[in-house]
């Protein structure tokens, strides 16, 4: 009996595909033969979609869209349009932009010289002013602005100014119901950076006195 000739048709896609497959497989690079993006269901709970990175380039298995954190898509070898739409960037909170600032303003003391110039000092003491005038948190920028007036910028030598604002910091911490932080301890928290031959010292700094 001669066979069947649908079977005959199937068997043909059949040795079509597999012989496509192989070639592609020659051509692409091997990370593209990994599952990307597919589609899965979550064990337990077939109505949760799921997806599965997996590439020898990043040995990181992903089998929830919840867990797409930026982090893990940003070392992803490829990305989907779907997903990245899951990733979605917010402005900073109150709290952040406190934290950010504090940090800048803690590494310019500890970056700043033993002996500053004139300029330097006067630098020191417009950043603040600038700060309490256009900090962007208007409630924040007031208070900033009350500390100042009763607790002056101390800029005379990079230790005092470490301590300066240290003791503003705790000020501004104690108002909010914060810990204080031990001062004592202010350069091993926010220390000098560390840069090859001192490339990130201030310009203009130098070991001999100025006139203040």
């Amino acid at each position: 009996m001669s066979e069947n000739p649908f079977e005959a048709i199937r068997k043909a896609c059949d040795s079509f595909g597999k012989c496509f497959q192989t070639h592609l497989s020659r051509i692409l690079p091997a990370r593209c033969e990994d599952h990307l993006d597919k589609p899965s269901s979550v064990a337990g709970n077939s109505k949760t979609s799921s997806f599965s990175f997996f590439t020898a380039s990043n040995p990181k298995v992903v089998n929830d869209a919840a867990l797409l954190t930026p982090d893990v898509v940003a070392h992803l070898p490829y990305t989907n349009i779907a997903l990245e739409k899951k990733i979605t960037a917010a402005p900073l909170t109150k709290e952040e932009l406190g934290r950010a600032t504090w940090t800048l303003l803690h590494t310019v003391a500890a970056q700043f010289p033993d002996i500053p110039t004139r300029q330097q000092k006067r630098d020191v003491k417009e950043l603040m002013a600038i700060l309490s005038r256009i900090y962007p948190c208007k409630e924040c920028a007031d208070h900033f602005k009350e500390v100042l007036k009763s607790n002056p910028v101390q800029a005379g030598s990079q230790a005092e100014l470490s301590q300066w604002i240290c003791h503003v910091h705790n000020i501004v911490n104690r108002s909010l119901g914060k810990q204080i932080f031990p001062c004592q301890r202010v350069n091993a928290r926010w220390g000098k950076l560390d840069c090859l031959d001192r490339s990130c010292d201030l310009q203009g700094s130098t070991n001999l006195n100025f006139p203040v």
